[in-house]
């Protein structure tokens, strides 16, 4: 399937992900000291950021114009949506940060080289974090799918408050919503 445009998705025809469970372990859980590499081009361990971090993950982005992962990308529940959440973050990055955010990152097992053209093009305000070797999704045990052999992170977004998983957004669908579920949780829930 040629991926004409990413952000434009009709999510009634979308099949949306059940929750599985496989995120109910993780609201308590300390963050382990996995450095990342990021977008940025810096090194991010999550668990030495003071404050609240905003961690929104996803199975990956797609370019425009190019042929999806596998032809039945679309149908897998969960998988189309990645750029559409990424921008809706990048959208209410600066009303994230006014409601507590300290630190808001994007999240997938791409690698950075390809998370670096991805947060350029689409002009991100924060970096996105490559968990290319899988090291945080196996230290927290994240809800993954394989598909065309790769290992993804289910789409999810977590509140770190001082190095401890405080919620989890487990499902998330439509994804273009996800951004906008956690300012508002993040106005609730000030710190």
């Amino acid at each position: 399937m040629n991926q004409r445009n990413l952000l434009e998705v009709d999510w009634s025809k979308i099949p949306a992900p059940i929750d599985d469970g496989a995120a109910a372990h993780l609201v308590g859980m300390a963050v382990p000291p996995v450095s990342l590499v990021a977008t940025d081009d810096t090194s991010v361990t999550l668990s030495a950021l003071p404050g609240r971090s905003v961690v929104f993950a996803y199975p990956r982005t797609g370019e425009p114009g190019k042929i999806a992962l596998v032809d039945d990308w679309d149908m897998i529940p969960g998988a189309r949506g990645c750029t559409p959440q990424t921008c809706a973050f990048r959208d209410l990055f600066a009303e994230l940060k006014a409601a507590g955010a300290a630190h808001v990152f994007g999240l997938s097992t791409q690698s950075n080289a390809y998370q670096t053209e991805m947060a350029s093009r689409l002009h991100l305000p924060f970096p996105v974090l490559s968990d290319e070797k899988l090291a945080l999704t196996r230290a927290l045990n994240l809800p993954t799918m394989a598909v065309a052999g790769l290992t993804l992170i289910k789409r999810l977004a977590l509140i770190i408050d001082d190095a401890r998983i405080t919620r989890v957004f487990y499902p998330v669908f439509p994804p273009d919503r996800n951004a906008g579920d956690v300012l508002a949780w993040l106005r609730e829930n000030r710190v």
